[in-house]
């Protein structure tokens, strides 16, 4: 059964009606919200779908919850939609991940066949999206020094040096490693990073110390 979900963010609730009545008139589920705010709070990661995002918003523009959910390492696909679009719009919607950008009033069936399409490729996609966002919350649940043990491990660093640098033993150090590896379901160091890799990207392995990997 497709589980998916269309996410309608838009202020003019005349848009966000119509949209939906289009999409449900194909069995397409819908879930509509006035604002970005509102979205955020009943967002789950782990439900396949897409997100149609208008530009101009109150308080939180279609563009800072895009920077939000880049933040949040979100695969959610976006789909903009403004009314007063121009190609510099256009072309930073695109450059910052969003799959299209509509101008108000768009074609509707030209709408219907992207957004289709779009979930078409979310469902395809759905396993390994959903396994990377698994792991990204598996993530948040370790401690702060969890954290920082994981860091050092993804620079390649061994116990001893991650012990001299965080200031505790070596046998600390093997304590976290190995609750890390429990929490994250992984057997093997070499496992554990290429699984955090698979939810964050390889940019991880720098963002995560500001060193390449096997950096001192």
């Amino acid at each position: 059964m497709d589980t998916s979900v269309v996410y309608i963010v838009d202020d003019d609730e005349g848009a966000r009606t119509s949209l939906a009545w289009l999409l449900n008139s194909v069995d397409i589920r819908t879930e509509c919200f006035a604002g970005a705010a509102a979205f955020l709070d009943t967002y789950d990661p782990l439900l396949p779908g897409c997100l149609v995002l208008d530009v101009r918003m109150p308080e939180i523009s279609g563009f800072q919850l895009q920077e939000r959910l880049n933040a949040l390492a979100s695969e959610l696909p976006i789909i903009f939609v403004s009314g007063h679009g121009d190609i510099p719009m256009s072309v930073r919607a695109l450059q910052n991940g969003a799959v299209d950008f509509f101008e108000k009033p768009y074609n509707s069936q030209q709408m219907l066949d992207r957004i289709q399409l779009t979930l078409k490729d979310v469902q395809s996609r759905h396993p390994e999206r959903a396994r990377r966002a698994q792991l990204r919350e598996k993530i948040k649940l370790l401690s702060p020094r969890e954290r920082e043990v994981l860091d050092r491990m993804l620079r390649g660093d061994v116990s001893k040096i991650i012990a001299r640098e965080l200031n505790i033993s070596a046998r600390t150090v093997d304590v976290h490693r190995a609750s890390i590896k429990d929490k994250l379901g992984c057997q093997s160091s070499a496992g554990l990073v290429r699984d955090v890799v698979l939810a964050f990207g390889p940019d991880i392995l720098v963002a995560s110390t500001g060193k390449p990997p096997g950096g001192r």
